[in-house]
């Protein structure tokens, strides 16, 4: 079979087929009276197996490694294939990544990509402060990539670009609260707890509807988080998990702080009042949880709230007493 034949029925090129014999792959049986080569069927089997190993990633040198030493174990080189595409894989998906990240900032032109670019090294760049120059250089006159922001702020463990990078998000438009509610269901509860504080920072409904949802996560540092931000906002959900924190000792203060200010309207006032009272009431409860229960009346306005700190300051627990009564004289004070 001549050259022009093997190189139709095989899909090499003849300048391939060429190259094959300069190597000593693939040697013709012989030439006709013309000169041209001849191919026999073992010929064409062998150019079909070396196209086969050059298919999973093989070298030409490999390929006639594999072909003609029968000592030639396959397993090393197999699994050095298997790390090399791995790591190219890695490398063309952090490509894809970046490249889609620029797509969807809609860049006007040329100076836009090189400015996005720019900003995609600089959030992973190992210098914290660089990170944080990053993220407070977003504004409108520069497309920024929200999942660039996103992916920044779910694996950064410096606080203050942290904070840098929440800001950049409750800036950058609405499609920050959906990509960080993935963050919420991270097996890693460091990137669920970042997910839920930069969800907090985000100022509309979406965002305060992915908080509600989050008062039923099943990670009590997600259901904190959640509730305090909620709290802030005026969202009644969040008093039952409020009060538990209270209970708990876990962000009490702050739960108190959510909770008053809650209060501060009439409709939620003998809701959150009686709460906290019938937690006081719980037997099960230690005398600690039962003092942070009694100082978080303090700023509950109402009667309810009065009678409850009457009745507790005859307690039997006399931190209790004491604390009830001081609040007491407080609230009466003219």
């Amino acid at each position: 079979m001549l050259i022009g034949d093997v190189a139709r029925r095989s899909g090499v090129s003849t300048r391939m087929l060429r190259h094959y014999e300069s190597l000593g792959l693939v040697r013709p049986t012989g030439r006709t009276d013309s000169g041209y080569r001849e191919y026999s069927g073992e010929n064409i089997r062998r150019i079909l197996h070396i196209e086969s190993l050059r298919s999973l990633g093989l070298s030409l040198r490999d390929v006639g490694r594999a072909l003609d030493d029968p000592g030639f174990a396959p397993a090393e080189l197999v699994d050095d294939l298997i790390r090399q595409t791995r790591d190219r894989i890695a490398a063309e998906t952090e490509l894809l990544t970046r490249l889609r990240r620029i797509g969807a900032a809609e860049p006007a032109g040329w100076e836009d990509v090189l400015q996005i670019v720019a900003l995609l090294g600089a959030l992973g760049s190992k210098s914290a402060g660089a990170r944080q120059r990053a993220a407070l250089s977003a504004t409108e006159d520069v497309p920024v990539p929200v999942g660039a922001l996103v992916d920044a702020v779910l694996s950064e463990p410096d606080p203050n670009v942290a904070g840098a990078l929440r800001w950049a998000l409750a800036q950058a438009g609405e499609d920050g609260p959906a990509l960080l509610a993935e963050g919420l269901g991270s097996p890693e509860a460091e990137v669920r707890k970042r997910a839920v504080r930069s969800i907090a920072e985000i100022p509309n409904g979406e965002a305060t509807a992915l908080l509600r949802d989050a008062l039923t996560n099943p990670d009590i540092v997600v259901r904190g988080y959640a509730a305090l931000a909620l709290g802030a906002r005026g969202v009644a959900d969040a008093v039952p998990t409020l009060v538990g924190m209270v209970v708990e000792g876990r962000n009490d203060t702050d739960a108190a702080d959510a909770l008053s200010t809650l209060a501060s309207d009439p409709a939620l006032t003998d809701q959150i009042a009686t709460g906290l009272v019938d937690r006081l009431a719980h037997g099960a409860i230690g005398s600690s949880a039962r003092r942070r229960l009694t100082q978080a009346l303090a700023d509950i306005p109402g009667i309810t709230t009065s009678r409850a700190l009457a009745d507790l300051s005859h307690d039997e627990d006399r931190a209790v007493a004491l604390t009830a009564t001081y609040i007491l004289k407080l609230r009466n004070a003219p």
